[in-house]
């Protein structure tokens, strides 16, 4: 027995409205979790990189550290060169006002310059001449000066000349 003039449909839970909004729910969802597999993976990457950063950093400063003592270093060097240059002017110029010192009538053939002494070897005509010409402006010099008389073949006199500057230390300890 039938009682209806149509065929009967076949009814099923999902509705073309059930559907749709099952559909949308499943972007939705698929949304969410999409941006957050996408934030997850950018706060990876930021703590990635902010380790990287903070290793570059380290880095950096071990070689500030490096290139100050690389600094500190050269400029011990360069006063030291400049302390030398100095040391080195003034023992030019000291060699030079020594030459400039010895007169003619005087021949030097040795000469040893030390931290305090000058050491004279040479040849002079008499001792008058040495003493005058030369013993002179030594004695203005040097605080004591010694000199010995050797003759030699031709005739001349052979010397040789201690001069001493007494250190600012032993002046004030003997007074």
């Amino acid at each position: 027995m039938r009682y209806s003039y149509i065929n009967p449909r076949k009814k099923s839970v999902f509705t073309k409205e059930i559907q749709l909004l099952f559909t949308f729910f499943s972007v939705t969802l698929f949304m969410l979790f999409s941006t957050y597999a996408f934030l997850i993976f950018k706060d990876q990457r930021f703590m990635q990189e902010m380790s990287d950063i903070k290793m570059q950093k380290d880095e950096y400063r071990a070689n500030i550290v490096k290139m100050n003592n690389e600094i500190a270093t050269i400029e011990k060097q360069l006063l030291l060169s400049e302390k030398i240059f100095t040391k080195n002017s003034v023992l030019r110029d000291s060699i030079n006002n020594l030459f400039d010192l010895v007169p003619s009538r005087i021949t030097l053939s040795e000469a040893k310059i030390m931290e305090n002494a000058l050491i004279l070897h040479g040849i002079t005509p008499n001792k008058d001449v040495y003493n005058f010409m030369l013993q002179a402006p030594l004695r203005s010099i040097f605080h004591r000066t010694y000199s010995s008389f050797y003759p030699a073949q031709n005739g001349w006199l052979r010397f040789v000349s201690t001069n001493y500057i007494d250190n600012e230390e032993e002046l004030s300890s003997e007074e």
